[in-house]
Formats: C-alpha cells, sequence, structure tokens
C-alpha cells in the first residue's frame, strides 16, 4: 500500500525551453495559486544570476541551493512551481515533490528545445560548441527521472493554452481522486 499523497501543488518539471514558466503562470491565473519559478527565486535570494552562479561556484553550489528550496516547498500551499531543468533529476528532490505536488513533465525534442532556446544567452549548460549535441546529451540522462514524474506532457506543435488545458485537467483529476486502498 502507497502513502497517501496530499497534493497541495503543482509543480512543472522538465528540460529547459518546454515551456515551464509560460504553461506555468497560466495554469497559476487558472487555479488562483501563487507561481514560483525556481530559477527565479534563487537568483533574487541569491543576489546572483543562475549563470554567474555556475561561472562562479559551479553547477553542484547551484544544485545545493534548489536541494535547500525543495526542503522548503514542502511547507507550501496553493503554489505553481517551475523547476529548473536538472531539479526532479535528483531522486529525494522527485520524491520530496511528489509529496506534496502533482508533478508534470513537459518535454519536447532535443531539435525543439535548440530551436525554441538557441538565441538565449542565460542558459549556462547551453554554453557549448555544440548545443544542440549538449541537449541531446542531458536530454538522454535526465529521460528517466523525467519518466518518473506523475504526469509528461509532450509540448511539440501544441499552443501554450492546449499545453495548460491538459496539465489542469490532469492536476484536477489528482486532487479530485479518492484514496487508493
Amino acid at each position: 500500500m502507497s502513502e497517501p499523497r496530499e497534493i497541495r501543488n503543482l509543480t512543472l518539471a522538465g528540460f529547459m525551453g518546454v515551456g515551464k514558466s509560460s504553461v506555468g503562470r497560466l495554469v497559476a491565473t487558472e487555479l488562483r495559486f501563487e507561481f514560483v519559478d525556481t530559477d527565479e527565486l534563487i537568483e533574487s535570494r541569491t543576489g546572483v544570476k543562475i549563470t554567474e552562479i555556475f561561472a562562479r561556484f559551479g553547477e553542484p553550489a547551484f544544485r545545493k541551493f534548489e536541494c535547500d528550496l525543495v526542503v522548503e516547498m514542502a511547507t507550501w500551499s496553493g503554489r505553481v512551481i517551475s523547476t529548473g531543468g536538472g531539479l526532479v533529476v535528483n531522486p529525494d528532490n522527485l520524491a520530496s515533490l511528489k509529496m506534496h505536488s502533482l508533478v508534470a513533465c513537459l518535454w519536447a525534442t532535443p531539435e525543439t528545445v535548440y530551436q525554441r532556446t538557441k538565441h538565449q544567452t542565460h542558459r549556462p549548460l547551453l554554453q557549448d560548441p555544440d548545443p544542440l549535441g549538449k541537449i541531446r546529451t542531458l536530454l538522454a540522462s535526465r529521460e528517466a527521472a523525467y519518466k518518473n514524474c506523475d504526469v509528461l506532457v509532450n509540448t511539440e506543435q501544441r499552443s501554450v493554452k492546449e499545453i495548460a488545458a491538459h496539465v489542469l485537467h490532469n492536476f484536477r483529476a489528482a486532487v479530485h481522486q479518492p484514496p487508493r486502498m
């Protein structure tokens, strides 16, 4: 018998460029929840841009900030949380999120992610001579974690409104679902 979940939040996971922030803001408005972007929250709390955290302190320091934030999230209610693309790769982070959130993973092909992000300079993991190759490698390494989320939502050739409607449907079904016996 699995532990009952108290779903009080909705978490959007997935790779950069899949629409977590755009979809999250729309869903938060619809649910009358607060929208929280973990990257933006880390930047505001540290006073340092994510790219600078990576450059000055390295990825492990950034992941530590994420882990600390995940611990705090366990006390949250009524929030739509847009996570950084690697946050749920840590199994402890994903398990913690699932205790209080429906975790929906938005996904797209490497080619689509590249098209959506190729002109963005605030993506430290894409500062690579072969960004499409880097995207393919990172997506492949994160695939298992993304598949462990509660819901997978394809963002290919769908509008933000369509994706948001799909996420909302899944969230509403999850919070009204009777406990499993």
